[in-house]
């Protein structure tokens, strides 16, 4: 991956230190430039701040800040607002309202309509994935024939003994026929599904977890309907997910033009940020880690 790719993937994903790190490395500028620039706006920053901000140690909070961060932005050539959309909103502190750009919105259309069939299943205060991976199959019809995940979590709170999963289908999918299957360390409860493709399944752990206490657990789902597939994607719900994703083709399949993308929401333009070279196993894959929320896939055409 290029530096301006990586910079571009990390303004629309986060998080905010890997993403204002890479823009000062493309700009080439020193903290003492950058620091000497901002004094030149009335706006000084401590060298150890900027230097915190960089690598994580602590954000910038409160208006004069994130005033700061704007002129940033300008001092290094990045479009408005892209910084600061990547941090929590003044005054909030690191538990506060987020902005849109860091959480997917959930509360509309197909999804939320089966998620409020659910109490609990938005419950992203109580549970976090820590890690995940996702291998998914394209059979010789160029259909997404199963999707196989291996997840690990941690409960924030005591008594969680759940996770939804969430499941779109590609344009024309007969959610009907879609399968879940718990693998391991779960076994499925309740399913629900939306004509116009989407799916949520519980996985029920069998056993309350406290506070702290971690869990992996593996389902799959079996599709094999609906259009020939053009992409797949994992929505990041939780900051500082690792994600692991994989698409592998059927040998009498031709998939072209492989590449990764990134969406800050489910309803935003996508972004494409890399490209991706089809393996003699006929498989490409994404990692991804520290990400603050959005979207990221793979996407490919067909010959």
């Amino acid at each position: 991956m290029t530096a301006s790719a990586e910079l571009d993937r990390l303004l629309h994903t986060g998080p905010f230190h890997a993403a204002l790190r890479a823009a000062v490395s493309a700009r080439g500028l020193s903290l003492d430039r950058l620091r000497a620039r901002l004094v030149g706006r009335d706006l000084p920053v401590a060298l150890s701040s900027l230097s915190d901000w960089q690598h994580g140690r602590r954000r910038p909070a409160g208006e004069r800040s994130f005033a700061a961060v704007r002129a940033l932005e300008e001092i290094l050539g990045l479009p408005a607002e892209s910084l600061v959309r990547l941090l929590p909103d003044p005054g909030t502190g690191p538990v506060g309202a987020r902005r849109p750009r860091t959480g997917l919105d959930e509360s509309r259309g197909a999804l939320a309509e089966l998620l409020d069939q659910l109490p609990g299943s938005r419950a992203t205060h109580t549970v976090e994935v820590v890690s995940g991976q996702d291998k998914v199959t394209i059979d010789a019809q160029r259909r997404c024939r199963e999707v196989w995940s291996r997840t690990a979590v941690r409960a924030l709170a005591d008594g969680v003994d759940r996770y939804v999963v969430r499941y779109f289908g590609d344009p024309g999918c007969h959610i009907e026929r879609v399968r879940v299957a718990a693998v391991e360390n779960c076994r499925l409860g309740r399913v629900l599904r939306h004509p116009d493709g989407v799916l949520v399944a519980e996985l029920l752990f069998d056993q309350a977890l406290a506070a702290g206490q971690t869990w992996v657990f593996e389902d799959r789902i079996s599709d094999g309907t609906g259009a020939p597939s053009t992409e797949y994607a994992h929505g990041f719900r939780h900051h500082g997910e690792q994600h692991l994703m994989e698409v592998r083709f059927d040998p009498s399949t031709y998939p072209v033009d492989c590449h990764a993308f990134a969406q800050s929401a489910l309803d935003d333009a996508r972004h494409r940020t890399v490209e991706l070279t089809l393996n003699r196993h006929r498989a490409v894959h994404l990692l991804a880690a520290g990400v603050d929320a959005g979207l990221l896939g793979i996407g490919w055409s067909w010959s």
